[in-house]
Order: C-alpha cells, then structure tokens, then sequence
C-alpha cells in the first residue's frame, strides 16, 4: 500500500481508498485484524493523524470496527461473485464517412449558430428553480400557445398547453397515466415504432390499422379501442395527408365510442405547397390529444414538446406527475422561449421550410426524370420510394451501404409483418452539398 505525497487527494483519503478497495475486493475479509493506528502510521511513513482520520471514516461507513481491548477490525467480506463493473454502451450510430439519409434526423446545421448562443446565455440568466414546475414553466406555456397559433392555426390559451420531454416522452406518460393495462390501441401501419414499443411496454395491446393515400383508415380501427395513434397531418412514414372525411369519420368514432385520438404533428409546420394542415385538436379538442416536438424543427438537444389535450386528460398526466416525481426538463424550454422571445424561431422556421423544400424538389425532379416513383406529399423531411419485394428492399439497402449511403427501409415501420416495401430517403440531416454530390448514385440504386 502506497501513498502518493504529490497528489492533491489528502493522504487520509488516499489510505481509505485504498483500505476500501482491499475489503471490496477481498484482500481484506472480515475478521482480519488492522494495525494500530500507531503501528500503522509508523510503517507507512505518515503521522498518526492520517492514519486516524483514515479509519474514522472507515468505521463511519461500517468497513471497520474496534473491539475495546483488541483491536480493531475489517467487518465486511466482499460479496461473492462481485462481477465487474460494466461501462455504458451507446447504440451505434452511422460510421463516419457514410451519409446518413435516414428519418427523423433534423437540419441541425441550419441553426442560426448565433442566436442558439444567445438563447443559451439569456436562459441561463433566469434564477434556479426552487420547486418543480410539473406542467411546465409559465412563459414555456405561453410561447408554445403562440407558436401553435402562428403556425398551426390553434388557438388555445397557456393554461391548455402541458410541457413534455417530447412526443415519445408524452406517450409514454398517455400510456401509463391515462390508458391501463391490456387496453386496446390503434396504430397506424406502417407507423412510429418507437410510440408502438412505448404502448407495448405499458402493457397495452396494439392493433396495426392499415394506412393509404389518404390516412389511417377509420372503418379498419377495431372495436373496443381506447385510443387511435395517428399522425394526420403528414403520415409517418408514407407522407400522405388525412382527408377532411377521415377526419371527420374518426371524429365521429371517437366521440361515439368514447376513445381518444392522440395526434402526432411531429413536422406539421413543414408543409411546403399549401398552407399547414388543420388539426384535429381544432376540430375535436373534446376528443384529441396533441402532440408536439422541438426534435425535428429544431434539434434534440432541448429535450422539449408539448401537448394540447382535454382536461381530463391533463390533469391526469400531472397527477401521474406528482406521484412519479417527473417533469419535462426546464433548461430546454427556457432556451425555446428566447428563441420564441427574439423572433429567431419564426425566422428559423422559415429558412427550414425554403430549404427543405428546394431539397425535395431537387430530389424528387431527379427520381421522376429517371422514372424512379415517389411517394408522400410536398412536406416534410422524408419521402419515399416504393419497390416490389423485401429482397429488393434488402438489396437496395445494401448496395446504397456499400457505396457510402444508408438509406432507411420502409419495413422497419410496421409493427406486425410487413405488406409493403420501399426506401425511406430522409433528406434534412445532411449538407446540401453532400446530398447534391449523392443524388447521382441514389438515383441509381433506386432507378
């Protein structure tokens, strides 16, 4: 056992360590007699005041114990087995020097670099919580009313609007707070997966419903439903919008059969040929919880959503709140409300739909001189290119890794076996220039 004189770790807490790990990992079992602390001291080269400060904090943690007239003692062997600590395994993601074009990944390098550093620095200004704001802070509240309002042509006020961690986050507290288990869900298939497996996990049943050019199919959603997951404004994955008679068909279900609809907007601001879509919050807001995210607008890194729901149903959700100990996180959403407060979100908003859009049109007229068919609306971030078989699908997923690109396949969005097959090209999480420079060889694997 050595002590290091030149560290900046006292030598008393550098002798405890040490005397801890050799009873951690039986070097030391209980039962064995420890030195004095003189004797101790005396071999070690310290005084005996290290020493001594050593084993108080020993004998303060249960390590040690001393025996009036004997001595002192290790107490504790070290449990059997004790297996390795383990490091913390991220998923992979794409290697590097590949292009990633899968969904989901926003135009983070769009971000006006500036004024993120600005709503970085001004959130931080604002005083420490004391309490937990469980439905969110205030003006948090109060940005996302207006925000709803300029761009999706909501009109709720502050008190209607409920903080999230974002739409995965807002459905699994929908599934444990508001839904119970064995009830009966509907999804749209192909689908989110990620709302699938959160259903799944809260032990809920999931019913697949098929999805067309036109939406999830309201007379295929079975009876004895709780609550129909859908994303009418622009369907994940397919692209298609919901038609105004589906709307209103499944409005009438809901209301009927006394279900909730959970709409997902995760990019309804991100329509480029007409005007963003009507929700159905607006139109049944007795009936519709809806969802909302920073993730695909702006970046992850906030961490922050929304949700618009009736009142049953978000009191519900800060009940399970106040039970659970939870809450969004408030740094994301102070940093949303500078970006609100200065104007910089509208201005990104409006920089992210011009360049989106000239990047779809860009794909989509190369696809289309090529004969390669595309599908989904002038929206978004995605669209997709329909094929005949899953070999083909495969095949194409693998050639496009081979050359440097991974492509996403339509079959991983069903959540029972897949009916149809395609490429998903997502075309926000690149440069430009880079998916300029692939659009030759993407033509090429999909031609």
């Amino acid at each position: 056992m050595s002590l290091d004189r030149e560290s900046e770790v006292p030598l008393a807490v550098q002798l405890a360590d040490a005397l801890r790990e050799a009873a951690a990992h039986g070097h030391l079992r209980g039962g064995d007699r420890l030195p004095s602390t003189r004797a101790l001291a005396g071999r070690l080269g310290v005084s005996r005041t290290v020493t001594a400060a050593a084993y108080e904090q020993l004998h303060a943690e249960g390590w040690i114990v001393g025996r009036h007239g004997s001595g002192t003692y290790v107490t504790t062997s070290p449990p059997a087995g004790r297996p390795a600590r383990r490091a913390v395994v991220e998923r992979e993601g794409t290697p590097s020097g590949l292009l990633d074009l899968t969904l989901g990944v926003p135009w983070a390098e769009g971000l006006d670099r500036a004024a993120w550093r600005r709503a970085w620095r001004a959130a931080a200004d604002a005083a420490p919580l004391s309490t937990a704001q469980r439905a969110g802070l205030p003006e948090y509240r109060a940005a996302i009313a207006e925000h709803l309002l300029r761009h999706r042509g909501l009109d709720v006020g502050t008190e209607s609007v409920l903080a999230t961690g974002g739409t995965t986050a807002a459905v699994v507290e929908l599934a444990a707070a508001v839904l119970g288990r064995g009830d009966l869900v509907a999804v749209e298939e192909p689908g989110y997966q990620r709302a699938v497996e959160a259903f799944r996990c809260a032990g809920l049943r999931v019913a697949p419903v098929p999805v067309d050019g036109e939406g999830i199919r309201p007379d295929s959603v079975p009876r004895g439903a709780r609550a129909v997951y859908c994303s009418p404004a622009h369907q994940y994955p397919m692209g298609s919008r919901m038609s105004a008679a589906r709307r209103v068909e499944l409005v009438e279900r809901a209301r009927a059969e006394d279900f909730l609809l959970i709409e997902d907007d995760y990019d309804g601001e991100l329509r480029f040929d007409v005007a963003p879509l009507p929700l159905l919050a607006a139109l049944a807001p007795d009936v519709v919880a809806h969802l909302g995210t920073t993730s695909k607008i702006l970046t992850p890194t906030l961490g922050a959503g929304w949700m618009v729901a009736p009142e049953p149903v978000t009191t519900t959700v800060l009940e399970y709140r106040d039970r659970t100990g939870t809450r969004p996180s408030p740094a994301g959403q102070r940093v949303l409300v500078e970006l609100a407060r200065t104007g910089d979100l509208g201005r990104h908003l409006r920089r992210l739909r011009r360049e989106l859009s000239e990047r779809r049109t860009m794909l989509v007229g190369a696809f289309r001189e090529a004969g390669v068919p595309v599908l989904g609306d002038d929206a978004g971030a995605h669209l997709v290119v329909p094929l005949d078989s899953a070999g083909t699908e495969r095949d194409r997923l693998a050639a496009g890794r081979g050359d440097g690109i991974v492509l996403d396949s339509l079959s991983r969005h069903f959540a029972g076996v897949p009916d149809r097959h395609g490429v998903a090209v997502g075309y926000a999480g690149c440069s430009r220039a880079a998916l300029w420079d692939a659009l030759g060889e993407l033509v090429r694997l999909l031609r």
